[in-house]
């Protein structure tokens, strides 16, 4: 016969639960907009989706987008003007000074952090990626090869791809100081190298959205050591022509100009 063990005192605590709380529905919406707006989907100054949209595209209620909205407010991610919408700010943070990343030893001073940064981000992208990570990966490398075919010289696309790569690592660190560099981390946007390099703007504009198209597919595979070797010898090769373009510099006779302004 089986038998019931007796019940405790009764000034013995009840045994706690341990509950793990998850984020409500106006969290996850904060969530993927900040994302979105970090990651430069939305730009400074452009104008988020409507409640509507929003609403629609998320699968959430009216309330749930007003809660998430006013949090976004209140963190001065966005500004909603009254009948006409709401818009992205500034980084409330502000942004790094890079004015003085102006000469050749400044640009490779800044790859050389970039080197020091980025290589680990992508061998923690590889591990924590999502979907939608990859997805927006994928839209910057194509948007830049759409920029190549325009004859531009594909900064923002370049950038969107870096940033999506500090997003995928989880570490709101990365994310922070790469952000806040913003395009000064980009070569071509300090100096002019097209003019002292045998390869073509085109041609290596191309071979650099392969090098990103390379990296995509270690991160989409999770192969984390691939996409740390990757980045290194992406960021190792835009070091390395702006190196040569240093030593060409330095050649050229007085007064014939500098490797100073944007390239194409």
């Amino acid at each position: 016969m089986s038998t019931i063990d007796p019940a405790p005192p009764c000034d013995t605590p009840a045994p706690t639960v341990e509950r793990t709380r998850r984020p409500n529905l106006a969290e996850t919406v904060v969530r993927t907009l900040g994302e979105r707006i970090r990651g430069g989907v939305y730009r400074v100054g452009g104008k988020l989706p409507t409640e509507p949209e929003l609403m629609a595209e998320l699968r959430v209620s009216r309330t749930v987008v007003r809660e998430a909205m006013s949090r976004l407010q209140a963190s001065g991610l966005v500004a909603t003007r009254h009948g006409v919408g709401t818009f992205v700010c500034e980084s409330p943070a502000g942004p790094v000074q890079i004015g003085t990343v102006v000469t050749v030893q400044d640009v490779l001073a800044m790859l050389e952090l970039r080197i020091s940064l980025e290589t680990e981000a992508a061998a923690l992208a590889a591990r924590r990626r999502g979907d939608e990570h990859l997805a927006e990966m994928q839209r910057a490398i194509d948007a830049f090869e759409a920029e190549i075919s325009a004859g531009r010289n594909g900064v923002d696309p370049d950038f969107r791809f870096h940033m999506q790569i500090a997003l995928a690592t989880g570490n709101r660190f990365f994310e922070t100081i790469f952000r806040q560099l913003g395009t000064a981390t980009i070569p071509r946007t300090r100096i002019d190298t097209s003019t002292l390099a045998a390869e073509t703007a085109e041609s290596y504009l191309s071979r650099t959205n392969r090098e990103h198209e390379a990296i995509l597919d270690a991160i989409r595979r999770r192969d984390a050591e691939s996409a740390r070797a990757g980045m290194r010898m992406h960021l190792a090769n835009s070091r390395e022509r702006v190196r040569r373009a240093s030593e060409a510099a330095a050649e050229r006779p007085p007064g014939s100009g500098g490797p100073s302004g944007t390239a194409p």
